[in-house]
């Protein structure tokens, strides 16, 4: 292109964004011909304006060259992110659920924390450590039985055991300073974290062969169930399942310093409707009973770290409703679900609350804490039963639907069976 047109093309372009406020209609374009050996821009402006010009080009031209600086530089970031993402996916992926794909979170505003089941390195280390922490508490309990047994056989399982978590103990510790000198490279710590999960699976099925032992020295009814973590895998589940009730009474004896909210010590749920019957404290909400659906604030505060004894009576007659905590009622009301019969034919968990038949737990409703002496009648029993419940005055009877014993429930992920005397901690 000839060097004239060329100028006027350029100079046409600066003109018409400088006169672009008055409107491309008053703009004129003159194309002038400038011999070789002129400067093009100097002699294409009348009026001396073609050093303003010539500034105002090089002023154009370096922010050209910054905004493509920029550019450039806002790829590379974004690409390392990308690759820093990747990773971090690629590592703390939740594993699918039934059928390849993961369980789908609950529409249930009572969800609003999220799943917390995969935890990262962290918290997963932290989990290791409180387990290590139960395994040696059940030893505890193991060793009052070891000093009346005359063969030592059990004082010796009990010593080799307690090195085993030793020595667990040490691979922890290892593996924590290795995390944070990043000397494990995800090869070693996947065959390190496998080595401490195998270990402790073995432990675990030696003590529970101990306990077992020891099980007929003890009434079916002396025991607790501890849930350590607030997991969407530690629970427990009554085999039996409760019969159509006009009225019920539940109560148990409860410990935990949860927070916030000490999750959900029962559910039942029934074909159709998963909040049949559930006992619930989530969030900083305070502790609810739901009986299809339908909610009553409690006026428990038991999360002091501290055994207390809870009961909850209702009958379907206009949904009349009493709370007992450590045998005095706190609390009372009416119109929960009036005249609707609690469902047979459902699934009762323990630790967990139900958004299926039997599953879709949520890891922020798990129970956190140990409970024990859970009973149920299909009656509203009096403040003097429920005060002789509480207080251990006399041999109370056993919920008649159902009836708190070692045989009756199985327990899943991780849960544990103790050894546990109600009214020892009164004493």
């Amino acid at each position: 292109m000839p060097a004239g047109a060329a100028c006027c093309l350029f100079f046409a372009s600066v003109l018409w964004l400088g006169a672009g406020a008055q409107g491309f209609g008053q703009t004129r374009f003159i194309c002038t011909s400038v011999p070789v050996d002129v400067d093009m821009c100097a002699s294409s402006l009348p009026g001396g304006g073609a050093e303003e010009l010539q500034s105002a080009v090089l002023q154009l031209r370096e922010t050209v060259l910054q905004q493509k600086e920029t550019i450039m530089n806002h790829r590379e970031t974004i690409r390392e992110l990308t690759s820093k993402l990747g990773r971090c996916e690629s590592q703390s992926l939740p594993e699918p659920g039934p059928g390849g794909a993961s369980r789908k979170q609950p529409g249930s505003s009572k969800n609003t924390m999220g799943d917390l089941s995969r935890a990262p390195a962290a918290e997963t280390l932290s989990q290791l450590g409180q387990t290590l922490q139960s395994l040696k508490t059940r030893l505890e309990n193991l060793e009052q039985f070891s000093r009346i047994n005359s063969s030592g056989q059990t004082n010796h399982l009990k010593d080799i055991l307690q090195t085993k978590i030793e020595d667990l103990e040490k691979q922890v510790l290892s593996r924590v300073n290795s995390l944070e000198e990043g000397k494990l490279n995800p090869k070693n710590e996947s065959e390190e974290r496998s080595k401490i999960e195998s270990t402790l699976t073995s432990l675990h099925q030696r003590i529970s062969d101990l306990e077992k032992g020891q099980k007929d020295s003890r009434p079916t009814d002396k025991f607790q169930l501890t849930f350590p973590l607030r997991t969407n895998y530690l629970y427990a589940k009554v085999k039996k399942s409760l019969p159509e009730m006009y009225a019920f009474s539940v109560c148990m004896w409860i410990k935990s310093n949860a927070s916030p909210g000490v999750g959900t010590p029962f559910s039942y749920a029934v074909p159709g409707q998963p909040n049949e019957l559930v006992l619930i404290e989530w969030g900083n909400n305070p502790m609810e009973i739901l009986i299809n659906d339908k909610v009553a604030k409690l006026p428990f505060v038991i999360n002091d770290g501290k055994w207390h004894h809870i009961c909850i009576t209702w009958t379907t007659r206009d949904g009349v409703w009493e709370a007992y905590q450590d045998g005095t009622q706190g609390g009372h009301g009416e119109n929960l679900a009036p005249y609707h019969p609690i469902k047979p034919q459902g699934v009762l968990v323990l630790g967990q609350e139900q958004d299926t038949l039997g599953g879709g737990f949520d890891a922020t409703q798990a129970f956190v804490g140990e409970l024990a002496h859970f009973n149920i009648w299909d009656r509203k029993l009096s403040p003097g039963e429920i005060y002789n419940l509480a207080t251990c005055s006399t041999k109370a009877p056993a919920g008649n639907v159902i009836a708190w014993a070692e045989a009756n429930i199985d327990i899943y992920g991780g849960a544990t069976k103790w050894t546990f005397e109600a009214c020892r901690q009164l004493n």
